[in-house]
């Protein structure tokens, strides 16, 4: 009888060759998870990374804008009832000035994220993006600004967004319950997501590793969902309190498990485009280095005002500075290339999509 290893790199075997999961398969492949099973699982992932991209890894300018959020999600410091936090949001002016810096150092995919702040209206949001896409015509714009209507959607692929980012946190109807208000819903997030889809964003989905009432099915849930939906780009990155959260005693997601999930998405979405995300980085000092040897091809440094940068606070200790800043870009790339990887300043889209 086959044991519980050998039965999991059978199952990663047969990922890697293409080969559809059923649930049993991804159940195997999450049980199965070992120091030997999450190696084979990283080798092969780069493999398939390197076959679809190269050895180039994609570079975004983070812009985080504002710090309002209309939210009272009970994982994140920027909640509506978070009252010691300092909030902000930048003018017009200073974004394209952050986007303007970025043009020349290089970078040709900004990402505009903020919380759900109702300040930005569809009117002043696609105001924005026309505004960089007149100055920086050669540029992606990627936003990542929460639930919005069907409408708004449309209105911002129409004034020239190219991308979007809506992580769906979890694709367990129950534990989504347990990590936001009751007037949010993940059918709601799902529609939100598919509505992306449909108007041709290069949509990002995207789950917290270790978030407080995640369960194997619950993570059985998210690959199956991530397979349902096929996104361009999946944000994946351990859960990590915020002391002015209801979770703040609670413990961090596994660095192991989500170098692990990223490794097992880069299997079933072959060409998706997949961050070492900030919070891999801020968990672990060898995080982001560690993310993109488990498949990981895009990086985004921080190109936000120095000023504001501590403001904007997902979770505790969050990296912002050094090789999180966008003024480190030459650290960046002697860090890449000590691994065998050359950054690309491009605007790197999906490799499914077209400009």
């Amino acid at each position: 009888m086959k044991t519980q290893t050998k039965q999991c790199l059978d199952a990663i075997s047969h990922l890697s060759e293409g080969a559809c999961p059923d649930r049993e398969m991804l159940r195997c492949i999450l049980q199965g998870r070992n120091t030997e099973t999450a190696a084979f699982a990283a080798e092969l992932a780069a493999q398939t990374r390197d076959r679809v991209y190269g050895r180039r890894i994609f570079v975004r300018g983070l812009i985080e804008f504002t710090n309002f959020c209309r939210n009272d999600c009970l994982y994140c410091g920027l909640r509506r009832s978070n009252k010691n936090a300092s909030r902000y949001r930048l003018t017009e002016e200073e974004i394209l000035s952050c986007c303007e810096l970025g043009h020349r150092i290089g970078f040709r995919t900004f990402v505009l994220q903020g919380g759900e702040d109702a300040y930005f209206t569809d009117k002043r949001l696609c105001a924005l993006v026309r505004a960089i896409k007149a100055k920086c015509p050669d540029c992606a714009v990627t936003l990542s600004v929460g639930e919005r209507s069907a409408e708004s959607y449309a209105a911002l692929r129409a004034a020239g967004a190219d991308r979007y980012l809506l992580r769906h946190e979890t694709a367990d109807a129950s534990h989504y319950a347990l990590l936001h208000p009751a007037e949010m819903s993940l059918s709601h997030r799902m529609d939100c997501l598919r509505e992306l889809k449909r108007l041709g964003f290069q949509t990002g989905a995207g789950m917290m590793v270790g978030s407080p009432g995640q369960t194997e099915e619950s993570l059985l849930d998210d690959l199956e969902f991530l397979l349902e939906l096929r996104p361009e780009m999946v944000g994946i990155g351990p859960f990590l309190p915020h002391h002015d959260t209801p979770f703040r005693d609670k413990p961090a997601g596994s660095v192991e498990l989500t170098l692990y999930l990223l490794s097992i998405v880069r299997l079933m979405l072959p060409e998706v485009l997949l961050p070492a995300t900030t919070a891999l980085g801020t968990a672990s000092a060898g995080g982001r280095t560690a993310g993109v040897l488990a498949g990981a091809n895009v990086v985004m440094p921080n190109l936000s005002p120095p000023g504001v940068r501590e403001k904007y606070l997902l979770y505790d200790n969050k990296a912002c500075t050094g090789l999180e800043a966008a003024e480190h870009l030459s650290e960046l790339r002697a860090e890449m290339k000590k691994i065998g990887f050359a950054v690309s300043m491009d605007r790197g889209d999906h490799a499914c999509c077209g400009k």
